[in-house]
């Protein structure tokens, strides 16, 4: 039966402005995508008072003791659980405080699982198994705004009193009703229609930064512009604690790392080294008495220092 042209969401139209895409010559495809993705960021500012309200719901979420739960299907998906696979080394979170569901699972990251993004029980019963509750922000992503596992996620969640954010590039969709703040990237047509992994993509990953980064910042995971909580996980994360604590202090190299190595072995938790180590080194303090400054100040860096907010 052939769909009339109205029904169509625009993600699933064709683009007139890559047709005969397989008859250019590489320059000329590499030109029409350039143009079509230098469309996504008007896209996402034109979206920004509601990426705001998202930011605020999550920070909301996270400080009553709730967490981010991402869900998605597919290219959406995969760039959730990135979000969220990156967040802890990032901004020293654990990692049940940001997470996401994919449909399909794990074998989803790697091989495509078509079928399982058809099931609406499916999101339901991925967000069942993760308990979630009126305390959590519940963020699910669907270009189309129709997948039905994301549908059931954002359904259930909702029925469990979590706030809900929609981001979808078709405003008009089940999904946009079913959230309690929309994101509508309108993104339009693709270069390859249908392909949402394109203009969709870009802007949801957009978005995904925004929304954690954000939210992370305002949580107190960010001093000034630099990654306070920054996983020491291997030489290069130490070098760029170093170089983090030389310029936030300043100090001297050797007085930088000696703080460093002491703050390691004070620090409760241990991700908050960083915060002890720049304590140390702007109060002129031990190890000991900053961890105890900072332990006062309920983990608030900009209290401990002393400084306004």
């Amino acid at each position: 039966m052939a769909i009339r042209k109205g029904k169509l969401a625009a993600t699933e139209q064709r683009n007139p402005r890559s047709r005969g895409l397989d008859l250019m010559s590489a320059a000329q495809i590499l030109r029409v995508m350039a143009r079509e993705d230098a469309r996504v960021p008007a896209v996402v500012r034109r979206q920004l008072k509601q990426i705001e309200r998202g930011v605020e719901a999550i920070v909301r979420a996270i400080r009553g003791g709730g967490r981010l739960i991402y869900a998605g299907t597919g290219t959406s998906g995969r760039l959730a659980v990135l979000d969220a696979a990156e967040c802890p080394p990032t901004f020293g979170v654990s990692r049940g405080t940001i997470s996401a569901v994919i449909a399909g699972g794990k074998r989803a990251l790697t091989k495509s699982v078509e079928g399982a993004e058809d099931s609406a029980a499916g999101g339901a019963r991925d967000l069942a198994k993760k308990h979630v509750s009126n305390k959590d922000a519940v963020v699910g992503l669907a270009a189309s705004g129709s997948t039905p596992y994301v549908l059931g996620a954002l359904r259930y969640a909702r029925r469990r009193g979590a706030v809900t954010i929609g981001v979808t590039s078709n405003p008009r969709s089940p999904l946009a009703r079913a959230a309690n703040i929309l994101i509508a990237l309108e993104t339009g047509p693709e270069v390859i229609t249908g392909s949402t992994r394109m203009k969709a993509g870009t802007a949801q990953k957009l978005v995904l930064n925004m929304l954690s980064t954000a939210a992370m910042a305002r949580l107190g995971h960010v001093y000034d512009n630099w990654m306070i909580d920054v996983a020491l996980g291997n030489r290069k994360l130490w070098r760029r604690a170093e170089r983090i604590l030389a310029q936030a202090a300043p100090a001297a190299p050797q007085r930088v790392a000696r703080a460093l190595r002491q703050a390691g072995r004070a620090a409760r938790p241990r991700q908050h080294a960083l915060r002890v180590a720049l304590i140390m080194l702007k109060k002129k303090l031990n190890a000991a008495e900053a961890a105890q400054r900072l332990r006062q100040a309920r983990g608030d860096l900009r209290r401990a220092l002393g400084e306004l907010r």
